[in-house]
């Protein structure tokens, strides 16, 4: 877990940390690591095809969506989590909003309320679903169930 061993998380470049007095209110696009102690009020982004690793430690909390490949929680997300690699939940994490997955590692004592959908072949749902109403043909927007992943 997140700490405690060596994980099979890798990302390229380097580490940017967010200290657990600072306060982001704003979108985060990043390459490499990002540690988060602190607060980030806003979205964190992954640059597309980046080998990048979001952590967020035991008093660090994110209130915006998270879209990485590798994301390891341990402390508290209020949004959605967009993992096409790796996503793993410590003892402390929570995640307060939907979960969507390649791999997930969840430890004993973490939460997620909201749904878990796994992703075939690594890939991550887009920035934003493009509706019948986006294309202007003033339609209601079709409805496709994902399946629900049990976690025991």
């Amino acid at each position: 877990m997140l700490g405690n061993r060596k994980s099979g998380f890798g990302s390229g470049g380097s580490t940017t940390l967010i200290a657990h007095e600072t306060v982001i209110v704003g979108d985060i696009h990043f390459s490499g690591s990002l540690d988060v102690e602190g607060v980030i009020r806003g979205s964190i982004v992954a640059e597309a095809g980046a080998d990048a690793l979001v952590r967020v430690v035991e008093k660090g909390r994110v209130e915006g969506e998270i879209r990485a490949p590798s994301v390891m929680i341990n402390g508290t997300v209020k949004g959605d989590v967009y993992s096409s690699a790796k996503l793993e939940l410590a003892p402390k994490g929570r995640v307060q909003g939907n979960v969507h997955y390649t791999l997930l590692e969840m430890a004993a004592g973490s939460e997620v309320n909201g749904s878990l959908t796994h992703n075939v072949d690594g890939q991550e749902a887009p920035a934003k679903a493009e509706t019948l109403a986006d294309t202007g043909q003033g339609r209601k927007p079709r409805v496709v169930a994902a399946p629900i992943a049990k976690v025991d």
